[in-house]
């Protein structure tokens, strides 16, 4: 039986073939990269991660020494130590000279610092022995101290003593080179041909040349290059060039003296501390050493963080500088009267303020005693409260009987001399004979007269500060401190310190000198610290010119005891 045919239709042969469908071709795509490159890779956001979230804690210090102890604590964590020090000394010998541990008391610094200097990891980097080549010594590491026959005995005594075996030191220099480039953070090997499984090695990241790797963020100049099939950070030496030395002891890498970057040029400052800081070492409870990542890794943070301590180190020599002339221009030493007795505690502030004392010696065994303070901070107004403190010393000698005349007569300065500033200023002529005090005072804070009996605040403050009007004018006022009662000068730096409203300041500082015992009260010394103790939240008591670390004002207390 025949199968039916189709039914002819005009226009179609049914017997031609159908035509062909044209379509795109179609793009294989790219072969993956391998496992290898794939691992290369995470290690290496994994490791620029650590860097970035280590750095951060590292900025936010806002002191050398918390910086130093942050840096101990970060290099810890990337080499696997548990305690280590970093010795500050910076190469143009300008100080400051300090030695921080972690995990190390003062009598374990003290034993490392008794091993010679050229044994010890950090005392290496210190005298920044060069190597054979004349280049400088990028790390220091001790691997095995117990076995290090050519180790100073001394060194491997102490090192039996606090109980560990092994160190591994680096430089803290902004400028020095990158020592090596690690695996995993700046080198990314192109894989063999064929293992991605193409046969050609096509789609690998190294071969690809659209996706360089990326240099080393924060390193200026880390453009990348590639060399013998390794992706490397410029201006560095690749795992598989390092040299490394044989031997204990020797610098495993070594950094060539460069000139300095740019970028950290400009962010230290022309005139920073330049070149070696000092170095840091970490410590082992058993021989070990780190790995080429960590080196490299301790290495970059290491970098980083000497430009921050960089920083740190110039901010802390002004701050110095500031406060040795503010000292300077205040009295060195008070005078001694009979009749009455003195104690003074000065803070100056961070950034240098203009607050000032004085105690001058007057004729006819008189005294003269003056507090104030010059508005604004830094330099130029430290400079201002030294010429209006020599001059009211000088008002004073020629007419201290009348504070009113003294304070005018300093009001027309400043206003012919430093027309832009303002003062407040007290100024106090003592008999201490007869017990006899004239004030007058210039929209400074009442000083405070306390005795068994009484504690009240002699009012002065019904003036306006120097400077604010064209025509200043006060009052005196007289009081006659009984025998045994104490005056109280101050600045407000006392009152904005305690952190409360100024009501409230004045009746802490009330408080503070009614509640005082008996056997304080006699010692115009121990007054004053009873009153810092009792007034200021944390209660510091210390010395003269010891600076305050708070960023606050300036602190000025001066005590006058009449027997």
């Amino acid at each position: 039986m025949n199968a039916p045919h189709a039914p002819k239709v005009a226009g179609i042969d049914p017997s031609l073939p159908s035509p062909t469908q044209t379509a795109d071709p179609v793009t294989p795509p790219l072969a993956a990269p391998n496992s290898g490159v794939q691992d290369r890779l995470a290690s290496w956001v994994s490791d620029l991660t650590t860097l970035h979230e280590l750095t951060e804690r590292l900025v936010r210090t806002g002191s050398l020494d918390e910086a130093l102890r942050e840096l101990l604590r970060a290099g810890a964590s990337l080499v696997g130590a548990r305690r280590g020090l970093v010795a500050l000394e910076p190469a143009d010998g300008l100080g400051p000279v300090i030695t921080v541990g972690l995990g190390l008391g003062h009598a374990d610094l003290g034993q490392i610092e008794t091993i010679p200097r050229g044994s010890a990891s950090a005392g290496h980097l210190l005298d920044g022995l060069p190597e054979a080549g004349g280049e400088r010594r990028a790390d220091v590491t001790h691997p095995d101290i117990a076995s290090e026959a050519d180790l100073d005995p001394r060194h491997r005594e102490v090192a039996a003593r606090l109980g560990f075996s092994a160190s591994y030191a680096v430089p803290l220099d902004p400028f020095r080179a990158t020592p090596c480039t690690t695996p995993g953070l700046s080198a990314i090997p192109a894989p063999a041909p064929g293992a991605d499984g193409s046969g050609t090695g096509t789609g690998s990241p190294a071969d690809a040349g659209d996706h360089p790797a990326p240099g080393v963020p924060g390193v200026p100049g880390s453009e990348t290059t590639s060399v013998a099939g390794t992706t490397s950070v410029a201006g560095t030496t690749s795992v598989a060039d390092a040299p490394s030395v044989p031997g204990t002891g020797q610098g495993r890498d070594t950094a060539p003296a460069t000139a300095p970057s740019s970028g950290l040029s400009a962010a230290m400052g022309a005139d920073g501390p330049s070149g070696r800081l000092g170095g840091a070492a970490w410590l082992y409870d058993e021989p070990a050493e780190p790995a080429e990542r960590q080196r490299h890794l301790v290495g970059l943070y290491c970098q980083y963080a000497a430009a921050h301590i960089a920083r740190l180190i110039e901010l802390s020599r002004a701050r110095a500088a500031v406060t040795t002339v503010q000292e300077e221009l205040l009295p060195t030493r008070l005078p001694r009267v009979p009749g009455v007795r003195l104690a003074v505690r000065h803070h100056p502030g961070p950034r240098g303020g203009g607050d000032w004392y004085d105690a001058l010696p007057l004729p006819d065994g008189a005294l003269g005693l003056s507090v104030g303070g010059v508005s604004g901070s830094g330099p130029s107004a430290v400079v201002a409260m030294g010429r209006l403190r020599a001059s009211l010393r000088a008002y004073a000698v020629m007419e201290g009987e009348d504070p009113v005349a003294v304070l005018s007569d300093l009001e027309l300065l400043l206003r012919l001399t430093e027309p832009a500033r303002s003062a407040t200023a007290l100024f106090a002529y003592c008999e201490p004979g007869t017990r006899k005090v004239v004030l007058a005072g210039a929209g400074h804070c009442p000083p405070l007269l306390t005795g068994e009996r009484r504690t009240e605040f002699v009012e002065t403050t019904l003036s306006a500060p120097l400077g604010m009007l064209s025509c200043w004018e006060a009052p005196s006022v007289e009081v006659a401190p009984s025998s045994g009662e104490t005056l109280l000068f101050y600045s407000d730096g006392l009152l904005h310190r305690t952190g409360e409203p100024m009501d409230r300041a004045f009746a802490r500082l009330h408080t503070a000198a009614a509640s005082a015992p008996k056997g304080v009260r006699g010692d115009p010394d121990a007054f004053a610290d009873h009153v810092l103790r009792t007034v200021l939240p944390d209660g510091p008591a210390a010395s003269v010119g010891q600076p305050s670390a708070d960023g606050t004002d300036d602190l000025v207390l001066l005590v006058a005891h009449f027997d």
